[in-house]
């Protein structure tokens, strides 16, 4: 037996922040007054980023945010990707960070990639009522504050890092040599 998704809403205030996004605030708003269930789409770099991930991978990324560190601004998922709402400036500083952790190199090529949206960008954003619609986007942390908290980039590599780390078993020794010959000593003479 399989339950609906939870529906979580964008508070008045929230709106308010998304709205300020956009080129014209105000014409984001009246869509929403008058289609409270549309998704939208915002510019990022200016209010907000946003770094993508897969969604198993976002949901580690925001266990580690919420278990072990600061917790985590407004979060959202949209067609399999977790979509972390972070400070103005993240995707520019970002994958920097992330190359300095050698983050996609062969020691963790199975380290998913994470994709940062800043200027220039935009995303979808999931409608401010919600909704319960099997695969539409949906909010997981609906913004509710007219200034929400944003993580910046080095929290976020912080808890990628961490969240890496928990999904890749990383060993000092190299892996063993498929066509190695192995011999039982378990019973010597």
């Amino acid at each position: 037996m399989s339950s609906a998704p939870h529906v979580t809403r964008v508070s008045s205030e929230g709106v308010a922040w998304l709205a300020s996004a956009g080129t014209y605030p105000r014409s984001t708003l009246a869509l929403w007054e008058e289609r409270p269930d549309a998704p939208v789409v915002l510019p990022c770099g200016t209010v907000f980023d946003v770094v993508s991930a897969p969604a198993a991978f976002g949901r580690r990324l925001l266990d580690r945010l919420w278990d072990e560190g600061p917790g985590s601004g407004p979060v959202a998922v949209f067609r399999g990707r977790t979509l972390l709402f972070t400070a103005p400036g993240t995707a520019q500083r970002l994958p920097s960070l992330l190359a300095w952790e050698e983050w996609g190199s062969q020691r963790t090529r199975s380290v998913p990639p994470l994709l940062c949206h800043g200027t220039g960008d935009a995303v979808t954003v999931p409608a401010p009522a919600g909704t319960d619609t099997p695969g539409a986007s949906r909010w997981l942390a609906a913004p509710d504050t007219r200034h929400p908290w944003l993580p910046g980039p080095e929290i976020v590599l912080w808890a990628a890092v961490r969240a890496a780390r928990a999904a890749v078993r990383i060993s000092i020794f190299p892996t063993a040599d498929q066509d190695a010959k192995v011999y039982d000593v378990s019973r010597r003479r």
